[in-house]
């Protein structure tokens, strides 16, 4: 098997203990905040309104990516990146701890501390997360590489906020939960350990630590070659796109389906499975080779899909529906999934190429910081969705399906304006031209 196929990479120590690493700390994530809307929405703390407390969360733990992602990418691009990823595992495994008391003791505020930690924790690793993969990987293997990190990650938010649902839920004991965020985090220190050194390539870089005047120079750096911007602007997209669909989702199954947690469950799944396989069939197209023309590819997908779910939901009867089984069962349901699960394919196809484009286009020197203004921007244009939601359905009295159409168009039409700034991003490829 070569080593540019999925499986080759897992078996590979330069790839397998920094994807597990990845992996891990995408699943503590997702428990930990889980956990935390559960305690927000339960606990004693329900004096407080819970949707107050819970933009408050997710302000805490976005606001270090705009604060400190130019200081991140600085020292990703100073250090050893693998020095780097060992000492952010152990700070996750400490702020785990640190979690662990403010849930015995019942500390909203300290939890709330504790999640903006994590947030730095996470906007440190970030820049660490793309540019060490082509100092381990060949070119011809960072397009699987990609595919896998990007199926992971999916994969660990899905169970991350599963498990942060079930090992916190009324019928679980209050140790559960806390037990396993320090193990996860043990787990990924451990991992951390055996990731191969990634020496820097400019250790005399001088460190500007005034957070205002460094993101303006990541965005410079960003936008040094008008390729790379673009695609990190459309990378910001599909984080738009991922908040705004996920975000709404649980409403969607709630008012609109009529069903329960279990369909929640289900959709987020579906979606999540789509991401995955349409980053293994970005993969397996590929054949080890940058093909950018699927970019344009996913953008057309997601539109197609999406305007599709709005029919989908207007042929499903109002009927109510616990279960998976129940909900299974419904006319219609099979169309509305198969939707879902093919705007995930569409966003694998997007993403994936565009990550690889930005490690390869980017020069090793700065391509931390590019990353990092990457994450930057991808933190604005995940506030812009919140914006962009209350705006849709609250100013102007949006039903849900009529957002998601408006989604769906949109997303066509942002995307292709980015790309056809571009030459490199093109559907030539598939009417002849090679």
């Amino acid at each position: 098997m070569p080593a540019s196929s999925m499986l080759g990479l897992l078996k590979r120590q330069r790839f397998l203990p920094y994807f597990l690493t990845q992996f891990f700390g995408a699943f503590n994530d997702n428990v930990l905040r889980q956990a935390l809307i559960l305690f927000i929405t339960t606990s004693a703390v329900s004096s407080f309104s819970p949707n107050l407390l819970n933009n408050i969360a997710l302000a805490l733990f976005i606001l270090p990516f705009f604060l400190f992602s130019g200081l991140a990418g600085q020292f990703a691009d100073k250090f050893d990146k693998a020095k780097l990823v060992f000492w952010v595992k152990l700070a996750e495994l400490v702020l785990m701890l640190l979690a662990a008391i403010g849930f015995y003791y019942q500390s909203l505020w300290g939890l709330m501390a504790v999640l903006f930690a994590m947030g730095f924790q996470s906007t440190c690793f970030g820049p660490i997360k793309y540019s060490i993969m082509p100092q381990h990987l060949s070119r011809q293997e960072l397009v699987a590489g990609n595919a896998l990190v990007q199926q992971g990650t999916y994969v660990a938010i899905l169970l991350g906020s599963v498990m942060g649902v079930l090992l916190n839920a009324s019928f679980a004991a209050p140790w559960w939960g806390s037990t396993a965020l320090i193990i996860v985090a043990l787990s990924g220190l451990a991992s951390s350990y055996f990731v191969p050194a990634a020496p820097s390539q400019v250790p005399d870089l001088k460190i500007n630590w005034n957070p205002i005047s460094e993101t303006i120079k990541v965005m410079k750096y960003a936008k040094r070659k008008k390729a790379v911007w673009i695609a990190v602007l459309s990378v910001s997209w599909f984080w738009f796109l991922g908040a705004a669909y996920t975000t709404q989702l649980k409403v969607y199954v709630d008012d609109y389906l009529h069903a329960g947690e279990t369909v929640y469950a289900l959709l987020l799944m579906v979606f999540s499975f789509g991401i995955g396989l349409g980053s293994w069939a970005c993969k397996a197209i590929s054949k080890g080779e940058l093909k950018l023309f699927l970019v344009p590819l996913g953008a057309l997908g997601i539109t197609i899909f999406g305007v599709d779910l709005y029919f989908a939901y207007q042929s499903l009867l109002a009927e109510r529906s616990d279960t998976v089984a129940g909900f299974l069962a419904l006319n219609g349901v099979w169309r509305l999934l198969l939707d879902l699960l093919f705007i995930g394919v569409g966003g694998g196809f997007y993403v994936v190429p565009l990550f690889t484009y930005i490690q390869q286009a980017t020069e090793e020197a700065y391509r931390a910081r590019v990353i990092a203004a990457c994450n930057v921007l991808n933190a604005l244009f995940m506030v812009l969705s919140a914006v962009f939601s209350i705006v849709l359905l609250s100013a102007l009295a949006f039903t849900l399906p009529m957002y998601f159409l408006t989604l769906a168009i949109l997303s066509l039409a942002v995307s292709m304006y980015l790309l056809s700034r571009v030459p490199e991003f093109s559907v030539r490829p598939l009417i002849g031209r090679k």
